[in-house]
């Protein structure tokens, strides 16, 4: 499969409307998800008060998060964890690939990660001729496919059951069938020879613990567990942003995570792991590993409006919830991280000149901010990196380039439009004009869709009319009103 990028986004996005099995299943997943999702927040008593106390933990340990990191590497390593400490993708990769090589690890499972997604891990192995398998069964179909996730939680949603099957009658050897039971059932036999003879394990981290070292996966598959617990070597890859303070404040989170995500009250797992087996006779690992990842979180830390972007708990209930995604899909973004969460974290950890896009793929209607657990202002992130590309400053991004680079017709046309708006002569003018032009193109009061010449001559109204009608110029200005009596009126 040919990755899609975020410099592409706007192509991207124009296939993706193309494509009637990816519509039908985001249309599935949004009346699915969200449906469940109000059911499951009736279940809470104080499902704002919960959402308080989330944003204030983690605005909290934000605000001190070199002082958390600390106590939570102590504590690990205390436990018997050892604590290793990663700058950036490359040096994350680098860990992970000298623990496996020093172990001398061949069979290597992993759980389901958005963090290893973000670094790309699996080709960093694969580059070393390691061949790590996903056993999330979203995952291992996408990774049978050579494609990446299109959605944080349900990262297979936009392949049917009939791809499915035929990917499995390919790629697995089965006789082809698109019988779910059998389809599930082979991916049971595969997988649980691949944790059986696994080496080491793989996985991500929901939560981290300072006040004891602990850190928490949840899934509802129980691969994850047997990821962490049958090999002898486990390696937890986070990021520095998944710290809460005590281990009391899970309570809020395990309330609000599961029920924004999938509409559960709880996943089906929720693995605490803490150190290593105390005992030769204990279930567990003889080795735990914590890398600990920035890559890009320090900037997004050190601006107080992108700060708030390092909340995120990657439920993907701005996903679910949004206008845009619900359209597209996550396979347009070209990034790990799709959606509105995704158009302002991907900007800030990959650099805003690669993925100045993505803040402009949003209507700003506020969704995504309405059902974030965690109360992020998702539209206030969106404007910020917004003025940033338009004023070619770089604060609070990964940006290590300089300015992005403004396409001249643009300056030259908000240059026009600001001095025309800045003389009323020539502001009545123009609107006198547009109101003998939009007589070319209006249909019953209205201008439908622009084609032809005019588009061509105004790409804008081409594109803004190609799904709506707009608005024509009133046939008499305010002014006009006024200068004819209307100001004598009461």
């Amino acid at each position: 499969m040919d990755h899609q990028t975020t410099e592409t986004f706007d192509q991207n996005a124009r296939e993706a409307l193309t494509d009637e099995q990816l519509r039908a299943a985001l249309r599935n997943l949004v009346t699915t998800f969200g449906e469940r999702r109000k059911v499951a927040i009736t279940t809470v008593d104080d499902w704002e008060g919960l959402r308080e106390r989330a944003r204030a933990i983690k605005d909290e340990t934000l605000t001190h998060l070199d002082k958390y990191l600390e106590e939570f590497a102590d504590n690990a390593e205390r436990a018997g964890a050892r604590v290793h400490w990663a700058r950036d993708a490359r040096e994350a990769c680098a860990i992970v690939l000298k623990l496996l090589r020093e172990r001398a690890c061949e069979h290597i499972v992993k759980s389901k990660s958005m963090a290893t997604e973000e670094i790309h891990l699996n080709a960093a192995l694969e580059a070393e001729g390691l061949a790590p398998v996903e056993t999330d069964l979203g995952e291992w179909i996408i990774q049978l496919a050579h494609e990446t996730p299109s959605h944080i939680v349900v990262p297979a949603i936009h392949k049917s059951k009939k791809q499915i099957a035929e990917l499995f009658a390919e790629k697995v050897g089965i006789e082809p069938t698109d019988d779910v039971a059998v389809l599930t059932s082979t991916a049971r036999r595969v997988l649980r020879q691949c944790f059986a003879e696994a080496d080491a394990g793989i996985s991500g981290v929901n939560f981290g613990v300072a006040e004891t070292g602990t850190f928490l996966i949840l899934e509802n598959e129980g691969n994850a567990r047997l990821t962490t617990s049958m090999p002898k070597i486990h390696i937890a890859v986070m990021g520095i942003e998944k710290i809460i303070p005590r281990l009391v404040d899970l309570d809020v989170f395990l309330k609000l995570l599961p029920r924004s995500g999938t509409g559960q009250r709880l996943t089906s797992y929720q693995s605490l792991i803490t150190g290593v087996k105390k005992s030769v006779d204990d279930e567990g690992p003889e080795e735990v590993h914590i890398v600990l990842m920035d890559n890009g979180r320090s900037r997004m830390l050190s601006h107080p409006v992108t700060r708030q972007s390092l909340a995120c708990i990657r439920c993907g209930a701005c996903l679910n919830a949004c206008p845009v995604y619900q359209q597209i899909g996550g396979h347009a973004y070209g990034s790990v991280y799709p959606g509105p969460i995704g158009a302002v974290i991907t900007p800030q950890l990959a650099g805003i000149k690669k993925a100045a896009q993505l803040p402009y793929a949003s209507s700003l209607c506020g969704a995504c901010r309405e059902v974030c657990p965690v109360k992020i202002d998702i539209p206030e992130l969106l404007l910020h990196l917004r003025a940033e590309i338009a004023e070619g400053t770089t604060v609070g991004t990964a940006d290590q380039k300089g300015p992005v680079k403004r396409k001249l017709s643009e300056q030259m046309a908000f240059r026009l439009y600001a001095f025309l708006w800045s003389h009323p002569s020539l502001y009545n003018l123009g609107t006198r004009v547009a109101r003998l032009m939009q007589r070319t193109v209006m249909r019953n009061g209205h201008i439908g869709r622009v084609s032809g010449f005019v588009s061509k001559l105004a790409p804008p109204l081409g594109a803004w009319t190609a799904s709506r009608d707009m608005r024509a110029v009133a046939p008499r200005s305010f002014r006009e009103k006024w200068r004819d009596g209307l100001s004598g009126r009461r």
